[in-house]
């Protein structure tokens, strides 16, 4: 592992570890030095979380009343909704074909999770995807199977790499089909017959695939001409309707997905460009041991903030009207690809891990509103064996938050859009700090302690304001809250920090 000094950092740092080892190896305080009058931009950032409908969420379950409260209890704008591709019928509102006298359209195993996921976000932007194109619509050797059992985890539903219809209408229909359902009440089918819904949503923004470079293989081109044809005819059912698109899986090794797509040249006329988005998920390698799990997590962290800095070149070069929504945050152990596989067996996961996927997501977090990207998604609920387990943020037995809804809360509380970011420094590598200061002119700083140690800070300016703080004391609880009376303050190895300064 290493980390990246500028020759100006070393020269400042050098006098200090000097002065630690004089001191028989004592650190001495991170100094905070803020410069509240030096605006680098004002943020546009909506921090916000990722809920999927499985059968852990379905009425009646015991983590059903929990998790919705949890999310209705977070607040926060532009969740993204997406129904489960681990579940078919929980995904897929047609699982056949049409034939010439009938159609299997099928919405009641995905409506109670949609109806509870509008109703726990009642007031607040959606991002909706119901996101897995019925397999028949693939050219598949022969047509795919599918358990009747609507709550029968099933990896191996999406296989097709290329649709039968090359005219992607056949899509594009069935998607303003679903949309229409939740809309405008219910939709006309294939043989011209209305089906009633009941339902009269508003879909804000309405994402157009999940991950399509590794869950059909989608070429840019292809995906391109795909986006057309499903925004085209969303459109004519839900003209107020926005789109979230690309939602890259890995966007630092396909850059040439954003670079295409982002050209006009290569979409039709009037089609718009709301939205870009991708992902992100720091893992460590299968034998690496935890203690260097920091030193992975953030050093993936500032790589894939690198990336970002270059894919917004390329935005503001190509389609400056576009928004940006990293609309998958999180940390994930490498045992987590092995759930699919034969005498998988879960393994218990370490309590100081969710402090560190928790700080990790601050970290993103803070680097994306330095960006000026407008959504910061983590992801997600519910995780459990089964279902990516390593990235929940409810505890998957009892639905209680875990470290990373903690820190997402924190930070949902406290920074929004339209604060704006000020300059600030810190006298060494091992911590993040960033002050907000918003249109009421409330001064905080997000802090993250980037190591698995205690750091002293030194900030006399923050006498009389209150300390909040997630670390491994506090756990799976609510921050510790305190009045600071002193010049500074100590945080936890892998801690969180919001400094609110009293005014002036």
């Amino acid at each position: 592992m290493f980390r990246r000094f500028g020759r100006l950092s070393l020269f400042l740092l050098f006098p200090l570890f000097i002065a630690g080892a004089a001191r028989g190896g004592e650190e001495l305080a991170v100094k905070v030095d803020v410069k509240w009058d030096k605006v680098t931009r004002v943020s546009n950032t909506t921090p916000t979380i990722l809920y999927i409908g499985t059968p852990k969420t379905k009425r009646g379950a015991p983590l059903h009343d929990p998790m919705l409260r949890a999310i209705k209890e977070l607040g926060a704008d532009n969740v993204r909704y997406a129904p489960c591709n681990l579940y078919p019928r929980l995904s897929v509102a047609e699982l056949e074909p049409p034939t010439r006298t009938s159609t299997s359209w099928d919405f009641s195993q995905i409506d109670p999770y949609t109806e509870d996921a509008f109703e726990a976000l009642k007031g607040h932007p959606v991002e909706f995807t119901l996101s897995t194109i019925p397999e028949w619509m693939f050219k598949t050797p022969k047509p795919i199977t599918y358990p009747l059992d609507p709550e029968q985890l099933f990896y191996d539903y999406e296989q097709g790499k290329e649709l039968r219809d090359p005219t992607y209408r056949e899509v594009a229909d069935y998607y303003a089909r679903v949309v229409s359902w939740y809309v405008n009440g219910g939709f006309k089918d294939e043989l011209g017959k209305w089906h009633p819904s009941g339902h009269h949503y508003k879909v804000d923004n309405w994402g157009v695939l999940n991950e399509p470079d590794i869950e059909h293989d989608l070429s840019p081109e292809v995906y391109s001409k795909l986006y057309d044809a499903v925004v085209k005819a969303i459109h004519k059912v839900s003209p107020q309707t926005k789109f979230v698109s690309v939602s890259s899986s890995y966007v630092g090794g396909h850059p040439d997905m954003i670079d295409y797509f982002l050209d006009p040249k290569h979409h039709q006329p009037g089609i718009p460009l709301d939205y870009i988005s991708y992902h992100f998920y720091a893992v460590p390698g299968r034998d690496d041991p935890a203690s260097i799990y920091p030193y992975t997590f953030f050093a993936q962290a500032d790589r894939f903030l690198e990336v970002v800095s270059f894919i917004e070149t390329m935005r503001k070069r190509l389609s400056p009207k576009t928004g940006t929504m990293v609309d998958e945050i999180g940390t994930m152990l490498a045992t987590d690809w092995d759930q699919g596989k034969p005498g998988y067996v879960f393994k218990p996961i370490a309590p100081s891990y969710w402090n560190l996927s928790a700080a990790v997501y601050a970290y993103v977090f803070a680097g994306l509103a330095r960006q000026g990207i407008d959504v910061a998604t983590e992801s997600l609920i519910p995780g459990y064996p089964g279902q990516f387990p390593s990235i929940a943020i409810l505890d998957w037995d009892t639905g209680q938050p875990n470290a990373r809804y903690r820190v997402l809360k924190l930070i949902t509380d406290n920074f929004h859009p339209g604060d704006k970011l000020v300059d600030t420094q810190t006298s060494g590598g091992e911590v993040l700090t960033q002050a907000f200061v918003s249109p009421r002119g409330e001064r905080k700083i997000l802090i993250v302690n980037k190591r698995d140690r205690t750091f002293q800070f030194a900030m006399p300016e923050a006498r009389g304001g209150t300390l909040e703080v997630v670390d491994q004391t506090t756990g799976a609880n609510p921050p510790a809250s305190s009045r600071l009376d002193g010049d500074g303050f100590t945080l936890g190895g892998l801690g969180v920090a919001v400094v609110s300064l009293p005014r002036k």
